[in-house]
């Protein structure tokens, strides 16, 4: 799908719904009068990426029809390609008095006026098979399933508008919405842009597998997610300093772009994949990684089933190549970091450790070994975990 800045956003248009003039001015006067719901993290993120095209065609939440077809077939009620329900559940107390047709005032966690949403359908929905469906369990350790089985029974539809897009609070200067990526790959003269999605800090492996992919595109959108993640996961801030150094020190400058991606993690696996490729078609990039375990968690999913997924969908309507990944690890015998698939290497010679393990390691004082992480990194890691 040929369009004038690159790919194609998902459905064609990239969505905005920040709002300005004098329709921002009609929403703020009547800030005190609208009935107000309070958003938790996740539904802030949801609404901002809403709102800056990262969720295009999407205009708001999901009404019934499309969150039906969504969880049961992965594909919007138009027959789009979509995998995750981005709804906006609220507790029938909340939802009882909320009038459809009207609008809502959405506030954050902090109570400050945010965005508006017109109702225009509220329904209940089975959040055993919404977690079947989208998670493949309904086990409540599931990080997914938790915050599923924890929020209200009624879904609130409709379109959005988002009052302010303010920067960041800690990365300002990588908030590159989806209007501005897709203007700095054209600037750049980039025409296959690769995207890599990560909740965790960078390693080897995962400097492998995307250097691998930059041999083959013209640019890579190193995208970290910021958005909520569990409470295990490590943080942001630190993992964007390690991000920082390997840019830094590992790539060459002129065929990186770093930002972030606002979006909460869902630890969805396979469904995510999608989701996540999707949302980086969005950004501008016409190809998307998917290594071992993609957006997984625990044992929930199989090794590879991230990449499986690709398979159930027609490539045309998804309009994003997936770039599919083996387990990298350091090769004692080529002396290099490889795959099943380039080292003829046994089990016993090979580094790979597990995030679990590194986080052991960290907190114990100890430094990854440099065929696992670059010195600069773990020393980085080393300082906070020690903090």
């Amino acid at each position: 799908m040929s369009h004038p800045n690159g790919i194609a956003p998902h459905g064609g248009q990239l969505i905005d719904r920040i709002v300005t003039g004098a329709q921002r001015e009609e929403f703020l006067s009547k800030a005190d009068f609208l009935p107000r719901v309070q958003l938790d993290a996740r539904a802030v993120s949801d609404l901002q990426l809403i709102a800056i095209g990262g969720f295009s065609p999407l205009t708001g939440f999901m009404g019934k029809a499309d969150y039906d077809r969504v969880v049961e077939e992965m594909h919007l009620a138009n027959g789009l390609p979509w995998s995750i329900p981005i709804t906006l559940a609220v507790t029938e107390d909340i939802a009882a008095p909320l009038q459809e047709g009207n609008l809502i005032r959405l506030d954050d966690s902090a109570g400050r006026y945010i965005g508006v949403l017109q109702l225009s359908e509220k329904y209940t929905y089975d959040k055993t098979r919404e977690a079947m469906k989208v998670y493949r369990t309904d086990s409540k350790q599931h990080p997914g399933v938790a915050v599923l089985y924890r929020q209200g029974n009624v879904n609130l539809a409709g379109d959005i508008w988002l009052l302010e897009r303010n920067s960041h609070p800690l990365f300002p200067a990588y908030q590159i919405d989806p209007a501005l990526s897709r203007a700095a790959f054209r600037e750049r003269g980039w025409k296959t842009v690769v995207g890599f999605q990560t909740r965790n800090p960078i390693h080897r492996a995962h400097e492998y597998i995307i250097k691998c992919a930059l041999e083959t595109v013209d640019g890579l959108f190193l995208h970290p997610l910021v958005g909520a993640t569990k409470e295990d996961d490590i943080p942001a801030d630190i993992r964007m300093r390690c991000y920082e150094i390997m840019v830094e020190h590992y790539f060459p400058h002129n065929r990186v772009i770093l930002a972030i991606n606002p979006a909460a993690m869902r630890y969805a696996g396979p469904r995510e994949a999608i989701f996540h490729a999707l949302i980086r078609k969005n950004y501008g990039c016409t190809h998307f990684i998917v290594g071992r375990d993609h957006a997984g968690v625990g044992d929930y999913y199989g090794t590879y089933d991230a990449q499986y997924i690709f398979d159930e969908f027609d490539p045309a309507a998804l309009g994003i190549q997936p770039l599919k990944f083996e387990h990298a690890f350091y090769c004692k015998r080529t002396q290099g970091m490889a795959t099943t698939k380039t080292s003829p290497s046994l089990p016993e010679e090979r580094v790979h450790l597990s995030g679990t393990k590194v986080r052991e390691m960290l907190r114990r004082g100890e430094l990854p070994p440099p065929e696992f992480s670059r010195p600069e990194v773990a020393a980085e890691l080393a300082k906070a975990m020690k903090g």
